[in-house]
């Protein structure tokens, strides 16, 4: 019935090896337990967790189970997603010695032949989003396992061809997270298209709706990757103001400077130079200092700007509580200035949830003054150059952001986790084991792994 629901052909379940798992707490436990396997050695394997009292419990209960393959269809882990809306939504296999989720792209090994024959992958993020194309007819696309795309996974793809074409759905904060990973295939050689669906649509619901014919042509009409870029950084600033071409020049040449072909670099100067008003001459001299390592100081706008890297999803959520203080009492509760990973903006937040509670406004000027810091005034002067959210969309891409940053956190504190555990169990410290896998599974437990 889940199948029939989601538009899943049993042809297609069987093709990708898609099941259930039971809705028992220890069902796998005791299968294993009758075959004699080792629980140690599934915990390992991420299939199970241990509980309290030194017992175990299956990781995946009640969900529709992705099994993740490499090349060459060995299953490593797998992803499980809930039959209805309760939350965490998916639960992924932990990293183990066997599975690293930047190694790996989910149905590569269905789709590498059709690659071939088109020379062209297609990249989109989740399982379903990979699903449904398929079963609708497009064959060379695979998915990044809801990561950001890193260099081994470009490496992968270039095994079976120099084109790729990613596709991003509407949503703000992740077009932000992803446009930072472009240049990964730049530097690998290969040919990137980007293309973003309208807002709202994800690659699963684009193709139900509008069918694979309008995926197909929207993947044919992609952007390149300089084009890309180029729009979406005139669209987060203003490029007719100074600040704003210095912003958008100073993440442009960047990418520039990573093309090998002089005449490809060339030419994008060229358009880089018509689209923006700004001396050629003067952006080859700043072209020239970025491929030496020099420091942008000076952009042909005349405007000091050096660029800072933050976490986007961080740096849209304080343009929005600079926007929208009057809802940062109901933010209180929502999140906590330790979700943010970054220092620099965990200050910020702080400083504005402390002064809302003592009945002060600010304004950006205020947090300046307050911290004094350059990075953080850069910080806040990039964040005040990102697109403006529509007001009907603010709510949700607050609570999007929110909950972004929330599985980040988590993220990067089972990672930490899984790194003490096993330093634990080298020494053989019980009490300490017995602790953190506790916490592990009270992250679980509070729905922060999504």
């Amino acid at each position: 019935k889940y199948f029939d629901k989601r538009g899943i052909t049993p042809e297609t379940a069987r093709t990708f090896r898609l099941g259930f798992a039971r809705d028992g707490w220890d069902d796998l436990v005791k299968h294993l337990t009758i075959k004699k396997l080792e629980h140690g050695l599934a915990e390992k394997a991420g299939l199970i967790l241990a509980g309290q009292n030194h017992g175990y419990y299956d990781r995946f209960r009640n969900r529709i189970v992705f099994p993740i393959a490499d090349v060459k269809a060995n299953v490593l882990g797998f992803g499980a997603r809930v039959l209805d809306q309760s939350l965490p939504k998916y639960i992924n296999s932990p990293e183990t010695p066997v599975y690293v989720k930047g190694n790996h792209l989910y149905g590569l090994n269905l789709a590498k032949e059709s690659i071939k024959e088109e020379d062209r992958v297609v990249v989109v993020e989740g399982y379903l989003d990979c699903i449904m194309p398929y079963q609708a007819g497009l064959r060379n696309i695979v998915a990044s396992l809801g990561t950001a795309l890193t260099p081994n996974q470009a490496r992968l793809l270039k095994r079976y061809t120099h084109n790729v074409c990613l596709v991003y759905d509407g949503d703000m904060a992740g077009q932000m997270a992803s446009v930072r990973s472009l240049d990964i295939f730049i530097d690998e050689g290969i040919n990137l298209t980007v293309a973003a669906l309208p807002q709202g649509f994800d690659p699963d619901s684009f193709v139900k709706k509008n069918g694979i014919g309008q995926f197909k042509d929207l993947v044919d009409h992609a952007d390149s990757i300089f084009d890309y870029k180029l729009k979406f950084l005139t669209r987060r600033g203003d490029p007719d103001q100074i600040e704003g071409k210095a912003q958008v020049i100073s993440e442009m040449l960047p990418t520039i400077a990573r093309f090998r072909n002089a005449v490809l670099r060339s030419e994008y100067i060229k358009k880089l130079s018509d689209i923006l008003g700004v001396d050629e001459l003067a952006l080859r001299e700043e072209l020239a200092k970025v491929k030496t390592g020099a420091r942008l100081d000076e952009t042909a706008t005349g405007a000091a700007y050096q660029k800072i890297q933050i976490n986007p999803t961080e740096q849209l959520l304080i343009k929005l509580m600079f926007e929208e203080t009057a809802i940062i009492d109901q933010m209180r509760d929502m999140i906590d200035p330790d979700d943010f990973q970054d220092n620099r903006t965990s200050r910020i937040v702080q400083l504005m949830l402390d002064m809302t509670a003592e009945g002060k406004t600010f304004t950006p000027n205020v947090i300046v003054n307050r911290l004094g810091s350059d990075d953080t005034m850069k910080l806040i002067c990039e964040s005040t150059f990102l697109p403006d959210v529509p007001d009907n969309e603010k709510k949700h891409v607050i609570e999007d952001c929110i909950h972004r940053l929330k599985r980040t956190r988590s993220t990067v504190r089972k990672q930490r986790l899984q790194a003490e555990i096993k330093k634990a169990q080298d020494k053989g410290d019980h009490e300490l084991l017995n602790r953190l896998f506790n916490e592990f599974h009270s992250l679980t437990k509070k729905g922060l792994n999504l």
